[in-house]
């Protein structure tokens, strides 16, 4: 280890940077999150340093640094293009047994600026050991996106707790147990969810009636159309921290790929007149496993709320008291649609869109063809490879053109991303001849002439 990685409290101390340009700006701001008191020495400063120094956030010296200008510093930055100025800097620095930095010059440095994901009162640091700061910033950027910025919020609020906590857990194995649960269960997900008073009555609750702990929750998580780099952030948080997932047919390989490793598995697939779990089973067991304790993640395909009968759990849920979440995901309409150069929307061809189940729960398609079949709008169908006959005739017998495009997107988004263009009257030619398979997604308008001239990704070009 080359560093020690240690954190230095600056709050309200003098610092010094010697230089105004643009990275000297950048160092000062960090330097003024951490409540420092600055002091800028440099003849010349940049438009943004000039506006601290007017704003009074710093105190700004014009003229060439001069060694009196360090005496008592809390810690000194120099950010010079000069190098003679810079090797002074550190000189005078290291003599008088000051922090300094020099920007790029790791060798005349005592610490290093790291790369930083702050979370207050949460606080990350990466260092390359000054090797390559650009592998640390990137390595930042993939923390970024997987810690929620609310983190700093959940350790504000445990502060509030720790003293309860200890008291009422006087085993440390208990008070562990406690703040883990705690960490990664309903309190912080209340937290994450921006309901920061109810996760403190939560937190309160958990502590006066330990029993309430018992009780799990359910995550009812949208896996989007299949492509798992669609996912969202939350969406692969909460499949992480899961004890069971639920999952169905239209989940990808690689979303499932994603889920903790040791999680319970429970294939609760559905395809039409086949379904391994009915609806009603689906239920009760969300129900079963959330009473057990157990934190239960319910992944879906596309989005839960369309097509998805994600209403018809959580009204299960609430009736039973059991908490849970909602994570909408992309559907399958906008994802496959995309995927295929398709905009479902376009101020030359379509001013609106519909998203419409190719079969209704008793089995039909009484559709209202009046609205449906319309110029200026696309229609997307889930659902209907096997009823692509019937709609094909009703919208023809309800106005619209047999010559109007037809795109259908089969497993649209994954590596088997195929689609077929034809007219709405040889739709049924095409499913009928062509090995299309479900999940097929049908989409219907004037936006699928764009197709070959938008088209970015698909594999079957």
């Amino acid at each position: 280890m080359n560093y020690l990685p240690i954190f230095i409290d600056i709050k309200q101390k003098p610092c010094l940077v010697v230089g105004g340009g643009d990275i000297a700006y950048r160092k000062m701001s960090l330097l003024l999150k951490a409540n420092a008191q600055v002091t800028c020495v440099d003849k010349s400063a940049c438009e943004n340093v000039q506006a601290l120094a007017d704003q009074n956030k710093i105190a700004l010296i014009k003229r060439n640094f001069e060694a009196s200008d360090i005496n008592t510093q809390a810690l000194i930055i120099s950010a010079t293009n000069n190098t003679q100025v810079n090797a002074q800097v550190s000189k005078l620095a290291h003599s008088a047994n000051i922090p300094v930095n020099v920007v790029d010059s790791p060798d005349l440095c005592s610490f290093i600026m790291p790369s930083i994901v702050d979370r207050s009162p949460i606080i990350i640091a990466i260092s390359s050991a000054g090797k390559t700061p650009v592998l640390a910033r990137l390595i930042r950027a993939k923390l970024e996106s997987t810690i929620p910025h609310a983190y700093g919020k959940l350790a504000e609020l445990a502060g509030s707790f720790r003293d309860q906590v200890k008291a009422k857990f006087t085993n440390i194995e208990d008070r562990r147990f406690f703040w883990e649960r705690s960490f990664s269960g309903i309190v912080a997900e209340k937290v994450f969810s921006g309901r920061v008073d109810e996760a403190k009555a939560t937190m309160q609750k958990q502590l006066d009636d330990s029993t309430d702990s018992d009780v799990g929750e359910v995550y009812l998580v949208g896996g989007g159309p299949g492509d798992p780099d669609l996912l969202t952030f939350k969406a692969l948080r909460l499949m992480q921290q899961a004890d069971v997932i639920l999952y169905d047919r239209l989940v990808s390989e690689g979303v499932m790929e994603l889920v903790r490793r040791d999680a319970e598995l429970i294939y609760v697939g559905k395809e039409r007149d086949n379904h391994s779990v009915p609806q009603e089973g689906i239920n009760q067991l969300l129900v079963d496993l959330a009473k057990k304790g157990r934190r239960v993640c319910r992944l879906k395909g596309g989005d839960p709320f369309i097509f998805g009968r994600g209403g018809e759990e959580i009204e299960t849920l609430a009736e039973n008291g059991i908490p849970f979440q909602v994570v909408p995901g992309i559907t399958a309409a906008s994802g496959c649609s995309t995927y295929s150069g398709i905009p479902l929307t376009h101020r030359d061809y379509s001013q609106s869109c519909r998203f419409v189940t190719g079969h209704l729960k008793d089995g039909s398609m009484n559709l209202p063809w009046d609205e449906l079949a319309v110029e200026q709008q696309t229609i997307v169908f889930y659902m209907a490879l096997k009823g692509a006959k019937h709609l094909s005739d009703k919208l023809i017998e309800h106005g619209m053109r047999g010559d109007m495009p037809v795109a259908l997107v089969e497993k649209g988004t994954t590596p088997d991303h195929r689609v077929w263009t034809t007219t709405l009257v040889e739709l049924p030619t095409i499913v009928a001849t062509q090995p299309i398979k479900a999940p097929t997604l049908i989409i219907v308008g004037e936006v699928v002439k764009l197709r070959e001239k938008l088209n970015w990704f698909d594999p079957s070009d």
